[in-house]
């Protein structure tokens, strides 16, 4: 037993980074050698986007809201910056953990690194390698600089090893969003929100659009509604509208649009919603590993991923971005049965807990500063039990 616990913040800014940060919350208690801070950026500060998840997922009021949000991608960064710096100085932290690849995650670890505070990166390694996407630049520069690496399947591994980063800094833990959908799957199967949409299970499509490739440029942005508007002929399309997508709708969207349009949903909503689709169609990272755990067949709304073992898994299909490629997938999709359901390697809902039990063993009698260098690769099985 050290002295004194370990403190760890927590950062977290985004709708998927609630869903990240939520299972090693609910996991801390469990490890007495840590204790936490749960730091919001702000990045995500609408109700819809935010204070729904905190409810749902069970996630207590932060320690600390940066209150950062809008802006062009270097304004938020560089405001995150601003604000978390004087945050950490006051609550000295021994370790700074980040999770996902959003531009909050890029910039506590950026400070974190300057001040010399170790970072633990969860979700480490995934790499579209595709440059114009401004996730693939926060993953690349947060894993280069993270002292620790989270890796929740097995590319992540390989995409680090070569880019030149030490074995004894990687991690293999699993997923740690899908331990939470693991953990309010059943509690989502009784969301009334099919009922109050007015749709049947699987008999409806579910559709989301947020990245910028697909939803700033209006010429894209139209043929992809078009798309929908042709599948929705053959059942309904149910389209939960990203705010930044919602910004851009009424621009390319004229008149009473055969989709059914919605808000952002509540997690629990959600869940219920891809769960009980026929087909979903996305940009999203994470709902290709949510459809994979569903069963659900997903078409991704891309020409890459960062997530190749949903491909793996025979859940997922890279779709790409013409509009007549996808019509074509997406019938073809229609016509086959719901995939088997194969989870990846490690997920199992106990990602969370192996991060704990890496983080024991580091801070276990270290001087809580940068890694020793002759740490060991995590065990892929093995999980000891918290410290008592």
């Amino acid at each position: 037993m050290l002295p004194s616990k370990v403190r760890i913040a927590f950062i977290a800014g985004t709708r998927p980074n609630f869903m990240k940060v939520a299972p090693l919350l609910r996991e801390l208690p469990n490890w007495p050698q840590f204790t936490g801070d749960l730091i919001h950026t702000g990045q995500h500060s609408s109700p819809e986007m935010s204070d729904s998840f905190f409810e749902d997922l069970e996630i207590p009021e932060p320690d600390v809201n940066l209150g950062v949000s809008g802006g062009t991608h270097s304004q938020q960064t560089a405001e995150v910056m601003l604000r978390l710096e004087p945050v950490l100085e006051q609550r000295q932290p021994d370790l700074v953990l980040v999770v996902g690849d959003v531009n909050s995650s890029l910039a506590a670890t950026l400070v974190a690194a300057k001040m010399h505070i170790p970072v633990a990166h969860v979700e480490a390694g995934l790499r579209s390698f595709d440059r114009r996407m401004p996730e693939e630049i926060n993953r690349i520069v947060t894993d280069a600089v993270s002292d620790y690496l989270f890796t929740s399947e097995p590319s992540g591994q390989e995409n680090l090893l070569a880019e030149g980063c030490p074995a004894s800094r990687i991690f293999f833990v699993g997923n740690v969003m899908i331990d939470t959908l693991l953990r309010y799957r059943e509690k989502a199967s009784r969301s009334q929100v099919l009922e109050r949409i007015g749709v049947r299970p699987r008999h409806y499509a579910a559709v989301t659009l947020h990245r910028p490739s697909n939803v700033d440029e209006p010429a894209q942005l139209r043929a992809l509604l078009g798309v929908l508007e042709k599948l929705s002929e053959r059942l309904p399309v149910v389209f939960p509208v990203h705010p930044r997508t919602r910004n851009r709708l009424p621009a390319v969207l004229p008149g009473a649009p055969a989709l059914i349009l919605t808000d952002p949903m509540r997690y629990l909503d959600f869940i219920r919603l891809i769960g009980g689709a026929r087909l979903v169609l996305t940009d999203s990272g994470g709902v290709q590993e949510e459809t994979t755990i569903l069963g659900v067949p997903c078409l991704t709304l891309r020409e890459n991923t960062e997530r190749p073992v949903t491909i793996e898994q025979g859940t997922n299909r890279l779709a790409g971005t013409d509009p007549e490629q996808i019509l074509d997938a997406a019938f073809s999709a229609l016509e086959g049965g719901r995939p088997q359901v194969r989870p990846p390697e490690l997920w199992d809902g106990m990602a969370s807990r192996r991060i704990f039990h890496v983080l024991a063993n580091i801070f276990s009698g270290s001087d809580r500063a940068r890694p020793r260098g002759q740490l060991t690769h995590s065990d892929r099985s093995g999980i000891t039990e918290p410290s008592e």
